[in-house]
C-alpha cells in the first residue's frame, strides 16, 4: 500500500490559511530554518507522488521549477522530478517548467487517490490544497496528518479539518525558527458536516 500523507502548515490559532488564501506566513516562519530544510528533503526519499489542487499547483508551478541556486535548490531538484497529480476540472495541462508536466485529474479525487493507494510503491503527499485534504478526509484516505505549527497566529481564515474527529500523536519534532511538528494518525477521521469546535 502507498500510503497517503498529509503535509499541512497551520497557525497557533488552527488556520491553515488567511480568508483571502494567503500563506505568506509558511515561507516567513520558516525561511533560512536548515533542520527544517533538512527534514523536507529526507522527507522526499519517502514519497513518489505528488497531489496537489488547482490553487497549489498553480503557486507551486510559478516558483520551484524555476529554483536553480540557493538554500532551496536540493528540494527543489527532488520536488521538479518527482510525479504529480493535480485535481482540477477546469485545467487542460499543467506544465511544470522544463520537467515533466504534472498529471491533470479531472474525476473523483477519493476515487483515483484509493485506487493508487492499493498499489505498490514509496508515499503519497499532499501539500496545501486544502479542498482536496478536506475530500480525502471524508473518505478515511489520509494515513498520516504531518502539521507543522508555525509561530504565528492569523487570528482568522481557513481551517484545515472539515469536521470532529480523534487523533493519535505519533511523533513530534522543533525546528530552529519555532515551527514545530506535529505528526498524527487518525484513529476517527474527521466527520464530515460536524461543527468544528474552536
Amino acid at each position: 500500500m502507498k500510503p497517503v500523507i498529509l503535509q499541512e502548515f497551520v497557525s497557533v490559532d488552527g488556520f491553515a490559511a488567511a480568508a483571502d488564501g494567503n500563506v505568506d506566513f509558511i515561507p516567513a516562519s520558516n525561511q533560512g530554518d536548515q533542520p527544517f530544510g533538512q527534514h523536507q528533503i529526507k522527507f522526499m526519499d519517502s514519497i513518489d507522488t505528488i497531489l496537489l489542487g488547482r490553487v497549489t499547483y498553480e503557486m507551486f508551478a510559478g516558483y520551484w521549477p524555476n529554483v536553480t541556486s540557493g538554500d532551496d535548490k536540493p528540494f527543489a531538484d527532488k520536488i521538479n522530478a518527482t510525479p504529480k497529480l493535480v485535481f482540477s476540472k477546469t485545467l487542460k495541462s499543467a506544465s511544470w517548467g522544463k520537467w515533466d508536466n504534472a498529471t491533470v485529474v479531472k474525476g473523483s479525487a477519493p476515487k483515483e487517490v484509493a485506487k493508487l493507494r492499493a498499489s505498490a510503491g514509496k508515499g503519497m503527499v499532499i501539500w496545501g490544497s486544502i479542498s482536496l485534504a478536506q475530500s480525502l478526509m471524508n473518505d478515511g484516505l489520509i494515513d498520516e496528518y504531518q502539521l507543522f505549527v508555525c509561530p504565528v497566529t492569523l487570528g482568522g481564515g481557513r481551517h484545515l479539518f472539515p469536521g470532529e474527529g480523534e487523533m493519535k500523536l505519533v511523533r513530534t519534532k522543533a525546528f530552529d525558527r519555532g515551527t514545530v511538528l506535529l505528526a498524527y494518525n487518525a484513529a476517527k477521521p474527521p466527520a464530515t458536516g460536524k461543527k468544528q469546535s474552536r
